[in-house]
């Protein structure tokens, strides 16, 4: 935004009001008669007010508002109104604004002047105020932390004004200048905006962002999670370096030259390591093309062993890393990561992936999410939700509610069950009358047994029912689970329907005892690994840039996460078979 209030010259007469111009600049002021050459005085109490010193700038700026006049007056005023403000003194901050005329104020000045009064406006629950005392008044000349708040604050009016796409628009443009969990707030704020809007608006919003907008990533990832084309790639795509890579094959085959993984192959996390490790070799021993050298690191399942191996990996010459497996490890890692060896965790970490790192994980919060979106775009938006009691349960039912509810949709009850789930009919009966229109299922298959049929008396039977994918725990014999059929959950792809490149899954799980069960998801997610890591520039620089793997359709969010469609499947006579479509 250009500032509009900079005074307009014509060049002709710049010859000779350059000096003019010159001192009046430096005096600060545009009453050349009466306003003394303060603004030295002006610039050092700002620096104090910046440095965190906003009680000893509030009393230097009125002080110096005191012996000013003019346009330098109002400026002094709005300024210390400002800082009396972040002193924590309100009352005298109003008392100094009331004071300031803001069409003579100009510049940074009016800038705070305007944040001032906007987040007065917010406080006062009087936020479609806020765009017409922002208006005149650019950003661009405050710190990035004033920058951010005065986005957040035009955020707040622009939502309020009506205006979903614009508040996205003015909270990305804020992103920048935050951190922690004001950042992660924003963010979510941000996907709530972007939730509310129906596909075609979405889509249609996305292509017309221009390249470089702060908000195209944050809409291309709603995009991607609704399973639609992005316009064109994500804007932090080419920031990835393949020229160390041997030039790409016509598919988009282009692996690391010399490939770390980094699994914990001793500890408490061994028995989860060895499906993976195996469903990795798997897809790497299938390609028949030029495959790097690959080499396994020990990490022990402790973060220091993580931190540890990935140096080690990294003194050794590797260009690509993929894993830790941990959650805990993937935060070592990437707290400490050397952006100049990319990697691929194979979990959610406890920090971002920094640049040039990715994850990818078979978290149940992407349980919660698939399945709330799957019933969306079904229309069921008053859901009944029965939670396990377990971690995993916990984790899919707070994302399923979160996500349902950024889209417009509701929890018509919640039932809370333990390990052997009792007598929960009342409850299911009553979300009944409550006008629940489908059951989102958190739980694993024994307890899910134990509820089907107090469902079906309860009514729910002929609705959609959705479960997280730990439902397939527990199960395994037709006659048990012919009670679940007609339960949509999202499976693998490869057990399914089969994926290009790997022998089916009777072949593989009859001949590996790590592919058999619950193993057989982890064998799925360590082939997917190496299919990422082998296309990872396909799939970061390419609007269609889609992986079939074995876990469900794989795709860039643009923020750092690979995130999967799953493959949809159900129960027909006790036995899992693929929904018909698979998808949205």
């Amino acid at each position: 935004m250009q500032n509009q209030n900079a005074p307009a010259t014509r060049p002709f007469r710049l010859r000779w009001l350059a000096p003019c111009l010159a001192t009046l600049l430096a005096a600060g002021c545009a009453s050349v008669a009466t306003a003394p050459p303060a603004a030295p005085e002006h610039a050092a109490a700002l620096a104090q007010l910046e440095q965190g010193q906003a009680r000893e700038a509030a009393q230097r700026l009125e002080t110096l508002a005191a012996g000013a006049r003019g346009t330098q007056r109002n400026a002094l005023l709005a300024d210390a109104a400002f800082a009396w403000q972040e002193a924590g003194d309100e009352a005298r901050a109003r008392s100094l604004a009331a004071q300031v005329d803001p069409r003579r104020v100009t510049g940074a000045s009016r800038a705070r002047l305007g944040l001032l009064q906007a987040e007065w406006a917010i406080a006062g629950n009087q936020p479609a105020n806020v765009p017409a005392l922002l208006a005149g008044s650019d950003p661009a000349l405050l710190g990035a932390p004033l920058q951010a708040r005065w986005r957040l604050a035009q955020a707040r009016g622009l939502e309020a004004t009506g205006d979903a796409v614009g508040a996205a628009a003015a909270r990305a443009r804020a992103d920048a200048g935050l951190q922690g969990e004001a950042r992660n707030a924003n963010r979510e704020a941000i996907e709530r905006l972007l939730a509310g809007l129906d596909d075609a608006t979405l889509s249609s919003r996305a292509a017309a962002l221009p390249a470089g907008d702060p908000l195209y990533n944050f809409a291309g990832r709603a995009l991607v999670r609704r399973g639609l084309p992005l316009p064109r790639p994500f804007d932090t795509a080419q920031a990835w370096n393949f020229d160390q890579r041997a030039p790409a094959a016509a598919d988009g085959y282009r692996p690391p030259r010399k490939l770390a993984v980094l699994l914990p192959l001793t500890g408490q996390l061994a028995t989860a390591a060895g499906p993976v490790r195996d469903g990795l070799l798997a897809g790497y021993y299938a390609e028949r093309r030029p495959r790097p050298a690959i080499t396994f690191y020990d990490t022990g399942g402790t973060p220091a062993g993580a931190q540890a191996a990935y140096a080690r990996a990294v003194a050794e010459g590797n260009d690509f890393v993929v894993g830790p497996l941990g959650r805990d490890e993937v935060g070592a890692v990437f707290a400490g990561a050397d952006a100049g060896v990319s990697s691929l965790a194979l979990n959610r970490g406890t920090v971002a992936p920094p640049p040039g790192h990715l994850a990818f994980s078979l978290a149940p919060e992407d349980d919660g999410i698939v399945a709330a979106d799957y019933l969306l775009a079904r229309e069921h938006r008053n859901v009944l939700v029965i939670a396990g009691s377990d971690d995993n349960g916990r984790r899919a039912v707070e994302a399923f509610r979160t996500r349902l509810q950024e889209r417009g949709g509701s929890i018509a009850g919640v039932v809370s069950v333990g390990e052997e789930p009792g007598d929960v009919s009342a409850q299911l009966v009553q979300a009944s009358a409550a006008g629940a229109d489908a059951v989102f299922l958190a739980v694993r298959g024994p307890q899910a047994r134990a509820l089907a049929p107090q469902l079906a008396l309860a009514g729910f039977a002929a609705r959609t029912r959705v479960a997280g994918s730990q439902l397939t725990s527990g199960t395994g014999k037709a006659e048990e689970d012919v009670v679940l059929d007609g339960i949509v959950f999202p499976g693998e792809a490869w057990q399914a329907r089969g994926v290009a490149g790997l022998p089916s899954y009777s072949q593989v799980s009859d001949m590996l005892p790590t592919a058999r069960g619950p193993a057989a998801r982890l064998f799925a997610f360590g082939h997917d690994a190496w299919l990422i890591t082998a296309f990872l520039e396909r799939l970061l620089r390419s609007s269609d840039g889609e992986l079939a793997g074995a876990t469900g359709t794989l795709r860039s969010d643009g923020f750092g996460n690979i995130v999967r469609q799953p493959q949809w499947s159900t129960f027909r006579e006790g036995v899992v078979v693929p929904v018909s479509g698979g998808g949205y």
